[in-house]
């Protein structure tokens, strides 16, 4: 299976997972009437069984955050500075007061991540790697939801394959793969794609978003 096959097959589902049930379109009222500049991105709350998948989703966030206009704090660093401060964990970080990082980093907004499934699912001979997440972006004056979405793909072993003999391909090329590279990493780039960029639902474009194909130059970056 080609690259090129295993990214057609992410797309599709992609699509497809967010066809099923089309939601309404987002009230954006309390975003316009605080639109924030900068962003900070918490790790993402664990709920799944997978070892690597908070850090190494949160690893992917930064640049289609970026690429919708917005400053985003270095998500190492965020890290970092929290558990240097006394919250090792994503939990304890998602209950520090939204006044305390605000005085911290300077940050208009907090994003909060919750990391649904990310992982491999074997049954026989194919493989389903998933990854689900949500997000709330809440602004750090008021306290406000200004934004939440949910974003959810998957890439199947047997995608483009046909046939018994496909399926016993697809399904050693996945256990090649995952046993070599983190497969939900790449998968994370699409349920990104669906969660940041469906029309309708998406992230509002922020202050630095490109205009007439020229990005707009962004701040210096704000050190924690």
């Amino acid at each position: 299976m080609t690259s090129t096959t295993r990214l057609a097959g992410l797309a599709v589902l992609a699509v497809l997972g967010g066809c099923v049930a089309a939601p309404p379109p987002y009230d954006y009222t309390d975003f316009r009437a605080s639109p924030p500049r900068s962003i900070l991105v918490l790790p993402p709350l664990d709920e799944t069984t997978s070892i690597i998948g908070p850090y190494s989703y949160l690893s992917t966030v930064t640049r289609p955050i970026a690429e919708r206009g917005y400053y985003v704090f270095p998500v190492e660093v965020v890290d970092q500075l929290l558990k240097e401060n006394g919250m090792p964990t994503p939990g304890e970080m998602h209950q520090v007061p939204l006044d305390k990082l605000r005085a911290i980093t300077g940050a208009d907004a907090v994003l909060y991540p919750v990391l649904h499934a990310y992982g491999t699912k074997y049954v026989v001979l194919s493989s389903t790697t998933t990854v689900d997440v949500g997000m709330r972006l809440v602004d750090t004056r008021s306290g406000k939801l200004l934004w939440e979405g949910r974003g959810v793909a998957a890439q199947g072993s047997s995608d483009g394959n046909q046939g018994l003999a496909g399926a016993l391909i697809g399904a050693l090329l996945s256990q090649v793969l995952t046993a070599k590279s983190d497969l939900g990493h790449q998968v994370s780039r699409v349920a990104n794609n669906q969660l940041f960029f469906t029309k309708g639902r998406e992230l509002p474009p922020g202050p630095y978003y490109p205009e007439n194909g020229q990005p707009l130059a962004q701040p210096h970056q704000v050190a924690p």
